[in-house]
């Protein structure tokens, strides 16, 4: 994991209400919606080997495109294994159930690299804070802080993210390849990674099995 220039952020607003309490994206610069703080569920149907049964979170969304982390595809890799690699020693009061989680597989892009999502708080070099309750960075310092005991309380540790150029995203959700709803901080931090893709589905009130037997008979 290596330190880079903070990244450009989306200047669009909060989403706008909706009776029942769901949130449509709010428009943002040149683009009709803005997905930032939303969760990309892969359809059923998707047969693509890397996005095939994921569920993404969004931390940007702009005109240059969008930049999200795949939050339930772990690796094999654990969280004492990368500090091991990039030469990190962990705290001894550190909470080893913490240091035995998996770390996820975000995306393809930039995949040997790490990128952090957690509870916003201390600044770090290279951070983005996409709402009051998550923030992504991209420098080593917030490891460095995991490793001594003073980092983040709540984090997802990813090896590469996911990126779509301008248009690109919207252009597979047009296709129904995406189903999108505003995001669940409890579902990328609390929940088992197995349960997450389902637990995102029912925020929408989705039953995946439903929309598979539909996508077999369409």
């Amino acid at each position: 994991m290596k330190n880079n220039k903070p990244l450009e952020t989306a200047s669009g607003s909060k989403s706008s209400s909706q009776p029942g309490g769901a949130r449509l994206p709010a428009p943002v610069g040149g683009l009709d919606f803005n997905l930032a703080d939303h969760f990309l569920i892969a359809m059923p149907s998707m047969q693509d080997p890397i996005f095939g049964g994921t569920v993404v979170y969004v931390c940007e969304h702009n005109d240059n495109g969008v930049l999200g982390v795949v939050i339930n595809k772990p690796t094999d890799m654990t969280l004492q294994v990368l500090f091991e690699r990039i030469d990190l020693t962990l705290s001894a009061g550190l909470d080893m159930q913490a240091a035995n989680e998996p770390i996820m597989f975000g995306g393809p892009v930039q995949d040997d690299r790490g990128f952090v999502l957690h509870t916003p708080g201390t600044p770090y070099s290279s951070s983005l804070k996409v709402t009051d309750e998550i923030a992504f960075t991209t420098s080593i310092d917030v490891l460095q802080a995991v490793a001594s005991g003073t980092g983040p309380q709540r984090m997802l540790v990813s090896i590469g993210y996911a990126g779509w150029s301008p248009g690109q995203l919207e252009e597979e959700i047009g296709r129904n390849g995406w189903l999108t709803v505003a995001a669940d901080p409890s579902i990328v931090f609390d929940l088992p990674v197995e349960q997450r893709y389902l637990a995102a589905m029912k925020l929408l009130g989705i039953d995946p099995l439903m929309l598979a037997s539909e996508a077999g008979h369409a």
